[in-house]
């Protein structure tokens, strides 16, 4: 098993029953922004609601052309305040404890901002994040277009992608 102390997971169409077993098989034992059905089995619930989804748009955009998706790129913007900062350090405070999980809806963690928190886990503190992705648990892998720029997170994309001229 991997030494990551956060792993993403989305609980897409999973029963409640099946999405236990992923947990417990996973050694989880804290989810974080859940449903509270979870601490009737045992993984206490911790909502994080400075890491939730769904930011609206920025007063000062950033312009990340990387992001097809406006969501995506609102949440980039996010990141940088001291609001997503907060979250992220009550996050590491709990996978300090024990294995946490940040969890959303969507089965895959390239089609949710859970993909985003893990690359600043990763890039920013240096912490190894894991993915659950159906049964299987795997390393975090950066979103395509995310850079170490000094030692920071950048969504911004390489100067000699943004001067091609479009396909």
């Amino acid at each position: 098993m991997s030494n990551a102390r956060v792993v993403t997971v989305g609980h897409s169409t999973r029963t409640l029953r099946d999405f236990v077993r992923l947990l417990s098989a996973n050694g989880i034992a804290v989810v974080a922004d859940v449903p509270r059905a979870l601490e009737r089995a045992g993984i206490r619930y911790e909502p994080l609601p400075d890491l939730a989804g769904r930011r609206p748009k920025s007063p000062q955009p950033q312009g990340r052309p990387c992001f097809r998706n406006a969501g995506f790129r609102n949440y980039a913007d996010y990141m940088l305040t001291p609001g997503f900062r907060a979250g992220a350090r009550r996050l590491m405070a709990l996978a300090r404890h024990g294995p946490v999980a940040v969890l959303c809806a969507e089965a895959v963690p390239w089609r949710c901002h859970r993909s985003l928190i893990a690359d600043w886990l990763v890039v920013e503190k240096g912490e190894p994040v894991d993915d659950l992705v159906g049964d299987a648990r795997r390393a975090h892998r950066l979103t395509a277009c995310a850079r170490r720029v000094r030692g920071h997170l950048s969504y911004q994309l390489p100067r000699r992608v943004r001067n091609m001229p479009p396909a």
